[in-house]
């Protein structure tokens, strides 16, 4: 009778526990433990050995009659299985019952940034730790941002690491783009999309999103079309060189591509 209100305690305390911290806790799952993650350790009939701490820049802990303790890149249960074992070959308890609550998340933790629906910091967890599955947590790319590319920085075998990804081609039927996997402290940037520009005899001038493969044509589409003073044969397109900063004047086919900052001019027809 006493060993069942025992538990019901420790489980009503367990409960609280929780309920106090969900706010504030890291998702656990497979979550790997890292530098200046807080923890509390718990257990199970065993008060005095209760402890929060934090694991320190060597990834390891003091835990009471073990000593140090190395807990840096285990996974949250195999961190659990550690200590118990611990506890057990060192015959301190028989069957030791240990959990482990991710209080504050400090180490394996990405930030994604720029045109996502919920921008932040997000924790790496053991096998969610691809590009499409960070963005997905960060509530995928804001619909209409008009961009494709996303940028990944960080650092790769201790040198500055950049790469740009052309995203729609990761689930491409080719495979041409790889969906990368991210490292603790990587950022993800994803842009607006880059603008043309088109005014003159045009029916709605003004800014436009410049997507993939954008051409003059989808340009006076998007713009109404031509006004009945507008001709074709007027369009000219202002495009700056990005080495020289020298404009050019360029008299486009309908069907050819538009660059970033691409400044399209319909002239009024003489006749």
């Amino acid at each position: 009778m006493k060993s069942m209100r025992e538990m019901a305690r420790w489980l009503l305390a367990a409960m609280l526990m929780v309920l106090g911290l969900a706010a504030q806790a890291a998702p656990q799952g497979e979550y790997v433990l890292g530098a200046g993650d807080q923890i509390r350790i718990s257990v199970y009939q065993n008060q005095d050995l209760l402890l929060e701490t934090r694991v320190t820049e060597g990834g390891t802990i003091s835990f009471p009659l073990l000593g140090t303790v190395k807990l840096g890149g285990l996974s949250v249960s195999d961190a659990e299985r550690k200590i118990a074992t611990g506890l057990r070959d060192g015959n301190f308890l028989k069957q030791p019952q240990v959990s482990i609550l991710v209080i504050a998340v400090k180490a394996n933790q990405v930030s994604v940034l720029g045109q996502v629906n919920r921008p932040g910091r997000y924790p790496l967890e053991s096998g969610s730790s691809r590009l499409s599955e960070l963005l997905a947590i960060a509530g995928g790319i804001v619909a209409g941002s008009g961009t494709d590319i996303v940028v990944v920085s960080g650092v790769r075998d201790g040198k500055p690491f950049r790469k740009e990804v052309d995203f729609p081609k990761v689930f491409a039927s080719t495979g041409t783009v790889e969906d990368l996997y991210l490292q603790n402290g990587d950022a993800i940037w994803i842009d607006r999309a880059p603008l043309v520009y088109i005014y003159g005899e045009v029916q709605r001038p003004g800014p436009q999103a410049l997507t993939r493969d954008y051409t003059v044509l989808q340009a006076l589409a998007t713009g109404g079309g031509l006004t009945q003073r507008g001709t074709e044969r007027g369009i000219r397109v202002h495009r700056r060189d990005e080495k020289t900063g020298e404009v050019r004047i360029i008299q486009p086919g309908m069907n050819d591509k538009l660059q970033n900052s691409d400044v399209i001019y319909v002239k009024e027809s003489l006749f």
